[in-house]
């Protein structure tokens, strides 16, 4: 629309709400406000393209979000002043003025009943090109009225996770419309688990928008999602909807997934007991491990179905053996691995800690190869004092029982 017609026609301006759900409560426990233009054929519009427009100056942007706001508080100090109002804000205008014309907006409403606690100001990190350290300021001004952040369009290429973390924000929105591509998937759900792991480190609570699908929504739950959003759940609209809105379809879908992830441990753990007892059946079987590769290779036929890669190490990380490598169909022993150190990688030596303590084997969470690419699990064991024994397991035999994914 052109940017003239939405002037002259701020009486037409109105906000619309998309409920955010919870994973406990399985409840709506907040909104977020959508800017919306009602014209005379009772289409409405979104003015998303006109509040990303950087051509269009900035006062107008900032009139026409003071419109909606003032409906939208005055509305959600009627009807659901108890819950959670997220309020989109772009951080290049809010800090024209460091914030304060709508601090005071937000501080006028408090005499009315607003409370400045269920107030989320929802910042686009990615979008922001200015000093993170201004921003940062904001950031802890606004967080002395009870105020909280959220950085949202978490997940698209370019988000800093450095920038994320400086800005500590009681939210990160992750954006799960990129889980619809079918290009690099792995890759994105990779970006996705590390932005999982920072939360949880940075102590924010993960939300996940776009939720369009089922496998979206079991997604989010799997991997951390306190709270959820997107058309799956609620399509946006003019008025709120009763709290407990969805609640037994998010019940039925909980105990879904619950039930698939409980199939998935159980098959992992059955995997994980049938290796380390063929495994032992070897070292009883061969008893002699003075020469590590050939102690291999007598090992490796065992293992011709579901391995591709197999070596022995110390519990410092040391390869004490050969790569002893499957290659068209074959295995090749490869001699220039040995003395190499792995003690590098994330959870090697909380692993070996793990399995000098129990004396059981260990199977790791699936990971993409360095060499291959390809998505991995390996299997641990110790074998005698000070060695251990690593089995990586194809993606091929993994892909053939999902549960293993």
């Amino acid at each position: 629309m052109d940017p003239l017609d939405i002037m002259t026609n701020l009486e037409r301006v109105i906000p619309y709400y998309q409920a955010i759900f919870s994973a406990d409560r399985q409840e709506v426990i907040g909104y977020e406000v959508l800017g919306r233009i009602q014209m005379e054929t009772a289409d409405v519009h979104s003015l998303g393209a006109f509040f990303h427009d950087t051509s269009i100056p900035d006062e107008y942007r900032l009139e026409v979000e003071k419109v909606i706001l003032n409906q939208a508080l005055t509305a959600f100090i009627e009807e659901k002043s108890g819950l959670l109002l997220f309020i989109n804000q772009n951080a290049q205008l809010l800090l024209v003025d460091q914030g304060e014309s709508l601090l005071e907006l937000l501080l006028s409403y408090v005499p009315k009943g607003l409370k400045l606690e269920n107030i989320v100001l929802e910042l686009d990190e990615h979008a922001y090109i200015g000093d993170i350290e201004n921003l940062q300021h904001l950031i802890s001004y606004y967080r002395t009225f009870g105020i909280q952040i959220a950085v949202s369009n978490i997940g698209e290429a370019g988000s800093n996770l450095d920038r994320i973390g400086r800005l500590s924000p009681n939210i990160l929105k992750v954006d799960l419309q990129i889980l619809r591509q079918s290009h690099e998937v792995s890759t994105h759900q990779d970006v996705l688990f590390s932005l999982a792991v920072l939360s949880r480190k940075i102590g924010a609570t993960l939300l996940y928008e776009n939720i369009e699908a089922s496998y979206q929504l079991q997604y989010a739950w799997r991997h951390g999602g306190r709270y959820y959003q997107g058309f799956y759940l609620h399509r946006p609209g003019p008025t709120f909807i009763p709290e407990d809105y969805g609640k037994s379809v998010l019940i039925e879908k909980f105990q879904q997934f619950i039930r698939y992830e409980k199939r998935k441990l159980e098959a992992i753990q059955q995997l994980t007991e049938m290796l380390q007892d063929k495994i032992q059946q070897l070292i009883s079987k061969h008893k002699k491990m003075e020469e590590l590769d050939l102690w291999l290779q007598l090992i490796a036929k065992e293992f011709s179905d579901i391995s591709f890669r197999m070596y022995i190490c110390d519990e410092n990380g040391f390869q004490l053996s050969a790569n002893l490598m499957k290659e068209n169909g074959n295995w090749k022993v490869k001699p220039e691995y040995k003395m190499k150190n792995w003690s590098w990688r994330p959870y090697f030596l909380e692993y070996v800690m793990k399995m000098r303590v129990e004396r059981k084997g260990l199977l790791s969470d699936i990971y993409s190869d360095i060499e291959s690419g390809e998505s991995v699990r390996t299997f641990s064991f110790p074998i005698s004092p000070n060695r251990y024994l690593y089995i990586d397991l194809a993606y091929d035999f993994l892909y053939e029982n999902q549960d293993f994914l």
